[in-house]
């Protein structure tokens, strides 16, 4: 090898450290911007290696890296598998005893850290500035990395009030090269950000969001347990995955209810005590085929490559939220499924918190603005990808087909006439009786059921009294549901779920407008589709698969002696390649993609004995 064919200081270290060959997508360009001093904005998907844009300059450049995480608990074990790679990292957060703290700031003031990772409210605090100046002034700082950006974003869904005090820093050490990282952001967040952290000089990256080993499903919410209880049993044994949900309730109803039925379920709230939530965490992240049943308050920045699927039983607030959320399935790479159930009442719910809601009437249009757009990705008749990608500025001219309406395209009727007969039941409340109800009630007029509470009122003389008796209550739920989301008809702001006319209405009872539905009701009892997404061995012969499972045992066995997760150990992928390679010597192990310096002298025998016995 030549002098001039010698690879840069940034490719080495991505090579003996990490284990991998060459940088993806445009890792290598923000990697050189910010080894070269210049700061940069980096919005890159989930699973695309944002973490190596901080962490090789930081061990490439003089000095120790600071990077600013939002969740302590997360800390721990992105230190670990820095450390099982042999990086010199730390922590400083409020779990720590005074000692430790004391131990921790002794190495940084020594040039004995490579990286540090701080929580921002920790960062607010003036002795941790000061602290962080005399490291400064000493060893040096080699970057200033913020991740999980979009937090300072007041507008966005993860808004964080200490990242605010961020900005005080980005000018306080001069010469150190700042990053403002996030795996999710409109382009309106992005300019918030930017401006916030006074980033406007820096060199921007904006990577493509797409995630093309996620499939999509959305699925009518029917019975809804029992809908998730089946993808799990059908797509995803003994996987590792998080299921959302959007009450304390439910996540723990939704946990006991799979436990009972044999699957690994584990709550995670900010109602449970702080130990039974980190001991949760732990299981999540250090066993094999947990599932967490969690609010959105679980999973910001979680590390975990092998989460194989996300599923949604409750309608996320916002497409961003959405985005942000399914990005933790298959940060790996390999294939991983996100799973939506949603429903009318879902629609209900989210208008009625809205309209109770704090915050002004800009606040209120721009939660609306989110909801709507939800709504819309949810009730499309194309590809779901496409749409997704639009919302993020990144339009695409191709169909992915890798979601369910590309793999199983949907079928639509038209919904004109059904749509006119309830908006004229609506109509006629408002104006015969000065009345409005909800849902429910209507169609129980427009079916033709004297419920009790139809006879009360006298529902039963309306002129539309039976007119729907044609479909089921099931298929008006679902006529009501795509209504909404075509804003033909509206939640009213009395905090009762009633029902008015929506914008499109006036056009669509005079017949301008037609009304195209889905036929989703097959979908909805079926549980989501036949179309799944592959399982991670699925392109492994028999031999093959055999040995990857040894491999999963033998570094369960290892991750549990270490008290650290699996991953930390190899991913998925790395025992996938150790799996099809099956080297017999450490100098054909050293050329699998995931195994470094550090993890070949620990791993490399004990692998090899593993491959000799298979």
């Amino acid at each position: 090898m030549t002098l001039t064919d010698a690879p840069s200081p940034a490719l080495e270290v991505l090579r003996r450290v990490f284990g991998y060959d060459a940088f993806r997508d445009r890792q290598g360009e923000i990697i050189d911007t910010v080894v070269a001093g210049g700061d940069a904005v980096v919005l890159m998907p989930t699973g695309a290696g944002k973490s190596l844009c901080y962490q090789i300059p930081a061990l490439v450049r003089p000095g120790t890296g600071l990077i600013v995480s939002p969740l302590i608990a997360l800390m721990h074990d992105q230190v670990d598998a820095l450390r099982a790679v042999g990086v010199r990292a730390e922590f400083l957060n409020s779990t720590q005893g005074p000692e430790e703290r004391v131990q921790v700031e002794r190495g940084l003031l020594a040039g004995e850290v490579d990286l540090i990772y701080i929580a921002p409210e920790r960062l607010a605090l003036e002795s941790t500035r000061t602290l962080l100046d005399r490291v400064a002034a000493g060893p040096g700082l080699s970057v200033f990395a913020i991740d999980e950006a979009h937090c300072v974003s007041q507008w966005g869904h993860d808004f964080r009030p200490d990242y605010l005090t961020l900005a005080d820093l980005v000018r306080r050490w001069p010469g150190v090269p700042t990053m403002a990282l996030t795996a999710t952001a409109t382009e309106e967040t992005h300019r918030e950000l930017t401006t916030r952290l006074h980033l406007q000089d820096a060199t921007h990256f904006v990577a493509s969001f797409d995630r093309p080993n996620i499939q999509y499903r959305i699925v009518p919410k029917d019975e809804v347990k029992q809908q998730l209880l089946t993808f799990l049993r059908t797509e995803h044994a003994g996987d590792a995955g998080i299921v959302y949900a959007l009450s304390r309730a439910s996540v723990d109803s939704t946990a006991e209810w799979l436990a009972s039925r044999g699957i690994t379920a584990l709550p995670y709230h900010a109602g449970l005590d702080a130990r039974v939530r980190a001991r949760n965490q732990a299981r999540f992240l250090r066993e094999d085929g947990v599932v967490i049943v969690a609010t959105i308050a679980f999973g910001m920045g979680i590390d975990k490559p092998d989460v194989r699927f996300v599923a949604h039983i409750d309608l996320p607030k916002s497409v961003e939220g959405y985005y942000q959320e399914t990005g933790r399935a298959g940060r790996d790479g390999l294939p991983a499924t996100a799973w939506l159930a949603y429903g009318l009442n879902d629609v209900v719910q989210q208008r009625r918190l809205i309209d109770r809601g704090t915050g002004d009437a800009a606040h209120r249009r721009r939660q609306s603005a989110n909801l709507d757009a939800m709504l819309a990705l949810c009730e499309t008749v194309t590809c779901r990808r496409r749409q997704l990608l639009a919302y993020f500025g990144q339009p695409t001219g191709t169909d992915c087909g890798n979601c369910d309406t590309c793999l199983e395209p949907v079928a639509t009727w038209d919904g004109t006439v059904p749509a006119q007969k309830l908006l004229s039941t609506v109509v006629r409340l408002q104006r015969e009786r000065n009345q409005r109800f909800g849902g429910g009630q209507i169609i129980d007029i427009l079916r033709g059921k004297r419920t009790p509470k139809v006879e009360q009122h006298g529902h039963d003389a309306l002129t539309t009294f039976g007119i729907g008796a044609d479909l089921g209550e099931r298929a008006w739920r679902s006529v009501l549901r795509q209504l909404m989301a075509q804003d033909v008809v509206a939640v009213g702001d009395d905090g009762y779920g009633t029902l008015m006319l929506g914008a499109a209405a006036p056009a669509v009872l005079k017949g301008e407008q037609p009304v195209r539905l889905r036929h989703d009701l097959e979908q909805s009892r079926s549980g989501g589709g036949s179309k799944r997404a592959a399982p991670v061995t699925a392109d492994l012969d028999a031999q093959a698969q055999v040995v990857f499972e040894r491999l999963r045992t033998w570094r369960s066995a290892q991750a549990k002696e270490q008290a650290v997760p699996a991953y930390v150990v190899f991913g998925d992928a790395t025992l996938k390649a150790l799996a099809v390679a099956r080297p017999a010597s450490l100098d054909a192990l050293s050329g699998i993609s995931g195994v470094g310096a550090a993890k070949l002298e620990r791993y490399g025998q004990a692998v090899l004995d593993v491959l000799a016995e298979s």
